[in-house]
């Protein structure tokens, strides 16, 4: 009899991961096989069926099971142990396991709230090293300082070197009002000790205000923390009131967003288009699918994406779909560069497994992955207090200002001929 597992599609990171839930069916192992070889097996054909490297990092993935199964299994903890070991051979941070507990902390940040220090961590693919992606905006972390692309060498005296990045992010949870002491490295400055306060974290992704220019045009400022579940529709609420309130341009602020929930950058960019491709998936098999837009889009009104370092994933398939189809233009500095999907299986313990399954490419067939996407205007600028953003001290903002205001001169311009 078949086992159901779910299936869930993400390209976000670590402690904010939202999940489109698909099933799929894997049958049983043998029964001769102890419950503990079976859970090995179980995870063996997943990746056997699903991994994005058919060499499997240029391995016998058959005689890594074999030489799995061949050794004694004495308990789950052996199991879990066994497991590790087997998918820490594809060289893959990405593709791991997560125990029942990891897994079930998972599916509490999928609801939209979480108890911890308000971190996106990523493991950085060369280094191997444990980054910060981006704070929370107003969790305790970006309060105490902590910026995208700091490294993270010590959680509580424990060097971050052999931790899986879910058991750094189990280190950093816990009870509101606990302090996690944290081991900083950031480029070019010494190494600092941070401690940070535990609090409630809300996942509450978008900012919306309406803002009059000098010039006497009302802009709409949007800014998208996240992509979880209720994004592509709190972003349409918000859209459809700036709307009403006579916006006539538009920011859209994606720097230090992370990603989440592949469904939901593909309803995001849909907002903005009326047609045209978002985004191509591609399998080991080399099969391409893709996702379009059918419009109708809720505006058609100029916009300007704002994009840093710490603008990852699902952030960067938005950003490339509105791009490649001419919608909005980039301001700001290279995308993080994160161009593969993941898929999350339950597992029949009630652990779980995360797989990297397909990359990405852009409407123009461009592979981000360790790339990232160039801005049409390329602004640097240093980090930012949560103040400072959208005001006349936020370079990239105000480049964004800059371009809307001249694409509207030219929109007069040619009105007037």
């Amino acid at each position: 009899m078949g086992f159901m597992h779910k299936q869930v599609f993400r390209v976000g990171f670590s402690l904010l991961m939202a999940f489109c839930l698909v099933l799929g069916t894997f049958a049983q192992p043998a029964a001769a096989l102890t419950d503990e070889q079976k859970l090995v097996s179980e995870v063996w054909r997943i990746v056997n069926r699903t991994y994005l490297d058919e060499t499997f990092n240029h391995q016998n993935w058959a005689a890594v099971r074999q030489q799995t199964l061949e050794k004694p299994i004495q308990d789950q903890k052996a199991a879990y142990g066994a497991i590790q070991k087997m998918l820490k051979s594809l060289d893959d941070p990405f593709t791991r396991f997560l125990d029942p507990e990891q897994y079930r902390s998972l599916q509490v940040n999928t609801s939209g709230e979480l108890t911890g220090v308000g971190l996106q961590i990523a493991l950085n693919a060369e280094t191997g090293k444990l980054e910060v992606v981006a704070p929370i905006a107003g969790s305790p972390a970006e309060k105490a300082g902590i910026r995208p692309r700091d490294r993270i060498l010590k959680i509580e005296g424990i060097s971050t070197d052999n931790l899986t990045l879910d058991e750094a992010a189990t280190r950093m949870r816990g009870p509101i009002g606990s302090l996690v002491t944290l081991v900083i490295e950031r480029e070019g400055e010494a190494e600092t000790e941070i401690r940070v306060m535990r609090d409630r974290i809300a996942l509450n992704p978008v900012v919306s205000e309406l803002r009059v220019t000098p010039q006497g045009t009302a802009i709409g400022y949007l800014r998208l923390t996240q992509f979880n579940a209720n994004a592509s529709m709190e972003l349409a609420h918000a859209i459809s009131g700036l709307e009403k309130k006579g916006a006539a341009a538009y920011v859209l602020d994606l720097r230090n967003n992370p990603g989440g929930l592949l469904q939901a950058g593909i309803e995001i960019a849909r907002l903005w288009l009326d047609s045209g491709t978002i985004v191509y998936t591609v399998n080991r098999q080399g099969i391409q699918g893709s996702f379009e837009a059918f419009g109708p889009a809720l505006t058609a009104d100029p916009l300007v994406l704002l994009v840093n370092q710490g603008t990852a994933s699902a952030s960067e398939i938005l950003a490339g779909a509105l791009q490649d189809n001419g919608r909005a233009q980039l301001v700001g500095e290279t995308t993080f560069g994160k161009g593969l999907i993941q898929s999350l299986f339950e597992l029949s313990d009630g652990s779980g497994l995360a797989v990297t399954i397909a990359k990405y490419e852009t409407p123009q067939h461009h592979d981000i992955n360790k790339l990232g996407i160039k801005p049409d205007q390329v602004i640097a600028q240093a980090a930012l207090n949560r103040e400072n953003i959208g005001t006349e001290a936020d370079l990239q903002y105000q480049a964004a200002l800059a371009l809307l205001a001249k694409n509207s001169q030219t929109i007069s311009r040619s009105t007037d001929l």
